[in-house]
Formats: structure tokens, C-alpha cells, sequence
């Protein structure tokens, strides 16, 4: 294992849904008296995958199951999949934060672990005792955790606050000073979940570079969860795709971030057929139809533009009701968040409303994109909030002998112009 900095094999994660005990006093200590006994839980069924789109008939669920995998020093980890995959699971598991039910791990060096607002820190101390404290549990002197205190300070920018206890923090500045403990107290192995969505859009560019950075530049390997595709093919060199608690694909990250957009089942058109009340949705709203379709020609292209149309059934009279799309490409970056007032008067009817928006041609670019919607009252107070409704595809378009997709997240028609003028 020279080489390597993680091996995990045949990991498996079982949790029981619902009350812990076992329903009874004789059973929950016969359970005690087993695991004591280094013979496993006499109670653990065999369970179903983690599909937490469908309602189980199992009292246990396997959040993770039979997981294989290696990472080799100095590489960059992308593990990528939906909520529910089991990817937080899993590095609570390499963090030691929990424990396996069964498989084993092997670990080649100290790890920093940033896994959600806060982690390792004690809300009573303050920042400035929180910096030691971390770098003492990573098992480094004072005097070098005091040689890398300016650096983490000047990197997390709260140096006003840094003798201040850290209950008192907000969240943004919370992650900024956890990750720059966690990034600068030299692990051999750094652990990162999402948590940087909660910092702003320069902090995580800050971020993305300072993982960079350790990685290429001191050799350390980085594990990192996103929902941000284009942060995972800029960032890391391998990745996994989890589904359901297994890995579905092993391979580069861009082949991984691939792979994980073109397996997705969200399907492009939607339609619901029966009753209003079994349609999906809540007690404010009930959503019925969504399509998309090109405003000029048979198919979606650059240059077609793209025609939507949302019909859905509000069971809210005499309020302010207004509906937002979203729309986000496969990188899960958000073109635009674009919203309809539909009454202004509190003048809401109850009943179905069918709500129609363009999407101009030439704007879009080739790719895969989705939908979300979301109904509000006075533009404040959600009604409903549905993720990924659809999703559709824009087709490429050659550019003169360029078949190529180009990069860009637009790709508008700029209407170039041009002159010439032989000189003499």
C-alpha cells in the first residue's frame, strides 16, 4: 500500500429505519450481549438498496453496500451522484466520524475532514482556540500550527472575529475558517463534501484553487462531493458515480461526469393522467403538464429556441401567486431563475393555470438542461418547490466546418461584421 492512501473493500453501511430499539427489553440486550461478543447484530435482515424514490417493505436500508475502491497518493477524487447515493455516508465512514456494518478500510496518512458547517469545531471556544484545537486533534505541535496561524487566518478573512467564540459566527464564515484549518494544517489526505455551496461564489473559487494546489503542488489527495460538474471536471483526475448506496462507474472524471449525465432518469416531457388530487405536488399546488417543444423547426437546436409550457392547479384563492423556472444545465450551473406574477391583486383563483415562456434561439448551447420550478405567495413565502421536473436537450449545430460542440454556456449570434482594405 506505498502508493496508495486509501483502500476500501467490500464496505457496506446498514441503517434501520424508524425506532432504534428492537421493540423489546430481551431483544435489545440480546442484541447488546452478540455485538459485545464480536458476532454482529442477530436482528440485521437483509435489507433493499437506498431507493429513496420508492416506499421500501424492509425495516432496514442499505445506505452503502459492498463498496470497492483505491485512491493512489496526490489524486484528486470526484464522487459524484444523486441525493441519497450514499456519497456523505461514505466519508462520515472514511472521516471515522461512524462506523461500518461490515468491509474494512486501510488509511496511509492523517485526515482533515470538512463535512458540513462547522465540523470539529466548539461553538464556546473561539476561532483562535478552535485553530489549535483542530491542528492538535490532527496531531501537529503548537508551534506548527502557531507557524500556519497567519495563513489560515489571512485565507479564511474573519481576522476581526477571530478571537470571538465561533456560536457567534455565520455560516459563511463558519466554512470559511473550517476549510482553511482543514486545508492548511498539511493532512495527507483532505475529505471535502459540499459545504462550500454555503461560502460565496469567490470564496469557492478560492477553495477549488487552494485543493488544487495542495494536490498538484504538495502531493496531498483530495475526496470531493459536488453537485457542481464543471467544478469536478476542473478539479479532479478520477471519479465515482454512486447510485443507491454501490458504485455504478469507476474511471476519469470526465468519462465519470459523463457517465452520471447521461444516466439520469429525468425524463423530457410530463404529463400527469388521472385525478388532480394524485398528481404530483402538496396541499397549495398540483402540477399536471410540462413540456418544451422548438419554436421554429421539428427539433431542439441552437438555433430553434425553445417554447415551454407549465399547466398546474392552485388551490390558493386571493393570494399574490407567482411561479419561478429555473434552468440549469448539466454542470448543475443555473442559466437563469426567471419568475411570472400571475396576480398582483391578491386576486388568485382556484383551479388550473397554464403558463407559457420562450426561450429566444440562438442563446443556448448544445448540452443537456433542467427545470425547476417554484410556486411562491407575495414572492416570499414558498408554496411548492419542484426539483428537475424536466429536462431537454439542445442539439449542436456546425459553425462552418466546425462540427464541434463549443464551450461556452451561451452561444449566441453575435452578427459579426467585417471589412477590408488592400493597402497600396
Amino acid at each position: 500500500m506505498s502508493n496508495l492512501a486509501i483502500r476500501v473493500e467490500n464496505l457496506s453501511k446498514l441503517y434501520r429505519l424508524g425506532q432504534v430499539g428492537t421493540g423489546t427489553l430481551q431483544q435489545d440486550l440480546k442484541r447488546w450481549w452478540w455485538k459485545t461478543s464480536g458476532k454482529g447484530d442477530p436482528f440485521a435482515k437483509v435489507g433493499e438498496v437506498n431507493d429513496r424514490t420508492t416506499k421500501g417493505v424492509s425495516d432496514y436500508v442499505w445506505a452503502l453496500k459492498d463498496v470497492n475502491f483505491e485512491v493512489e497518493k496526490g489524486e484528486v477524487l470526484g464522487i459524484i451522484g444523486r441525493n441519497g447515493a450514499g456519497k456523505s455516508t461514505l466519508l462520515k465512514i472514511l472521516s471515522k466520524t461512524t462506523s461500518p456494518t461490515s468491509g474494512s478500510i486501510k488509511i496511509n496518512g492523517r485526515i482533515a475532514s470538512l463535512l458540513e458547517v462547522g465540523t470539529g469545531f466548539h461553538p464556546e471556544l473561539t476561532g483562535r482556540e478552535n485553530i489549535y484545537l483542530n491542528g492538535a486533534i490532527l496531531g501537529m505541535t503548537k508551534r506548527e500550527i502557531r507557524s500556519k496561524f497567519d495563513e489560515i487566518v489571512d485565507f479564511s478573512g474573519v481576522e476581526r472575529y477571530i478571537d470571538t467564540p465561533v456560536k457567534r459566527y455565520s455560516s459563511g464564515m463558519y466554512v470559511r475558517l473550517a476549510f482553511a484549518v482543514a486545508a492548511h494544517l498539511e493532512p495527507e489526505i483532505l475529505i471535502v463534501d459540499e459545504v462550500l455551496a454555503v461560502g460565496d461564489a469567490e470564496f469557492q473559487k478560492k477553495c477549488l484553487g487552494k485543493m488544487k494546489d495542495v494536490s498538484v503542488n504538495d502531493g496531498r489527495t483530495v475526496l470531493f462531493v459536488s453537485h457542481n460538474m464543471a467544478a469536478v471536471r476542473a478539479l479532479c483526475t478520477q471519479g465515482l458515480v454512486m447510485q443507491y448506496g454501490t458504485i455504478v462507474y469507476k474511471g476519469g472524471a470526465i468519462d465519470s461526469v459523463d457517465y452520471y449525465q447521461k444516466s439520469s432518469n429525468i425524463s423530457s416531457f410530463f404529463e400527469h393522467k388521472g385525478e388532480v388530487e394524485s398528481a404530483p405536488g402538496n396541499n397549495n399546488i398540483k402540477i399536471l403538464k410540462f413540456t418544451t417543444q422548438p419554436i421554429k423547426g421539428d427539433y431542439l437546436t441552437i438555433s430553434s429556441g425553445v417554447e415551454f409550457e407549465l399547466i398546474f392547479y392552485n388551490s390558493k384563492p386571493n393570494i399574490n401567486l407567482d411561479t419561478t423556472f429555473e434552468l440549469k444545465n448539466s454542470d448543475e450551473i443555473t442559466i437563469f431563475h426567471s419568475g411570472d406574477l400571475i396576480s398582483n391583486n391578491k386576486d388568485s383563483k382556484k383551479g388550473i393555470y397554464t403558463v407559457k415562456g420562450k426561450i429566444a434561439p440562438n442563446l443556448l448551447n448544445a448540452g443537456i438542461y433542467k427545470f425547476n420550478l417554484i410556486f411562491g405567495e407575495d414572492q416570499k413565502y414558498p408554496l411548492y418547490i419542484q426539483n428537475e421536473v424536466i429536462q431537454f436537450e439542445i442539439l449542436n449545430e456546425s459553425l462552418g466546418s466546425n462540427n464541434n460542440t463549443l464551450p461556452g454556456v451561451v452561444r449566441p449570434n453575435l452578427n459579426f461584421s467585417n471589412d477590408f482594405m488592400l493597402l497600396k
